[in-house]
């Protein structure tokens, strides 16, 4: 552990570098040395990080806007400031600290923009931390940033048992609305002692069921699987109901050019808007926000992560921990996050 200070001395750390397409079997620990920080910059000892969908397609080249092969996955990080730059608060070393970085968050150290850091609040633990900041993020603003929903309302969550789904199943379940969720049977239990209403996922009359349960149309959908799937979600709408799409996940395996995929669907987005109906139709980009400018959209991420860390520290909601996995792991966690088996997310502790 590098002793808290502010002098300037190189870290030597550990890494898991995507050299390129490679199977999960074939991912190592790397170790390198990393610089002191620069000027309003932090050294970070990372002490959680996730598996997310992101990290998925990253390792297959199909994530857009990803970074050339080689380079650092890891959406974002839970960890204690251990030293600072030039220009950075001495106060802030010994703090535990959340970060969204998009990429190099599976590592035993990070330096990391101070502005772009947000205080975990005492008493939550790293894992949970976790937990709620890409897909917790993700679900908050989808839900109330995007879609705007209401108690009293019904909403479809598809994928109610992933990382991202039940987070919104929970979130949506304490803001008084109706939870209906599609989810493998193997998770319909845990989601109805949850408060959700379960369906098969893939149920050929998958839609006709929701229509059962909602026969005037649900008022909200979340829909990360992609063109195919959105088709069907947007005649499940009631008058005024929004769909929101957030991801192609049904492409991953496939060979069909992400970008081509994300085109038509923004596409067919754009073509439901111009329709005359009620409906809003939207695809949430987790960095769409930074067309803000970088100023407001840290406040504004910083705003939502403190409204879930005052969540998790009251216990109103309880974010789902698939596995616990080491760094050196990494292998056996990313295997396990892909196998599509899991409720909740998978957590690699450093």
């Amino acid at each position: 552990m590098p002793k808290p200070s502010q002098e300037n001395q190189p870290t030597a750390i550990r890494e898991v570098v995507f050299p390129g397409k490679v199977d999960p079997s074939e991912l190592r620990v790397t170790e390198r040395s990393l610089p002191a920080p620069g000027r309003a910059h932090a050294l970070v000892q990372i002490e959680a990080s996730g598996v997310s969908f992101a990290e998925q397609a990253m390792r297959r080249g199909r994530y857009p806007g990803q970074p050339a092969f080689p380079f650092v996955p890891g959406y974002d990080l839970v960890g204690v400031v251990r030293a600072v730059g030039p220009g950075v608060s001495a106060a802030m070393i010994g703090t535990r600290v959340a970060a969204v970085t998009k990429t190099g968050a599976w590592a035993s150290h990070a330096l990391i923009a101070a502005a772009d850091l947000v205080t975990v609040p005492a008493g939550v633990e790293p894992a949970l931390a976790e937990t709620v900041l890409v897909n917790g993020v993700t679900a908050w603003q989808m839900l109330f940033r995007k879609a705007r929903v209401r108690a009293g309302q019904t909403i479809l969550v598809h994928g109610a048992n992933g990382g991202v789904g039940t987070l919104l199943c929970q979130l949506a379940l304490h803001a008084g609305l109706r939870v209906i969720g599609s989810a493998a049977p193997k998770h319909h239990a845990t989601l109805r002692a949850a408060g959700v209403e379960p369906l098969d996922y893939a149920a050929p009359d998958l839609a006709a069921r929701v229509r059962r349960l909602a026969p005037a149309g649900v008022d909200a959908v979340f829909d990360h699987l992609g063109l195919d799937s959105a088709r069907v979600s947007f005649r499940l709408l009631a008058p005024g109901g929004s769909l929101i799409c957030y991801g192609n996940a049904t492409a991953l395996d496939g060979n069909t050019s992400m970008v081509r995929l994300f085109v038509a669907l923004l596409a067919r987005i754009g073509w439901w808007n111009i329709l005359p109906n009620s409906h809003y139709v939207t695809f949430y980009n987790f960095w769409g926000g930074s067309l803000l400018g970088p100023t407001a959209f840290r406040r504004r991420l910083a705003e939502d992560l403190h409204a879930l860390f005052a969540l998790l520290v009251k216990q109103a909601i309880q974010p789902v921990i698939a596995a616990r996995f080491a760094l050196a792991d990494i292998g056996a966690a990313m295997t396990l996050a892909e196998s599509r088996t899991i409720q909740g997310k998978v957590v690699l502790l450093m």
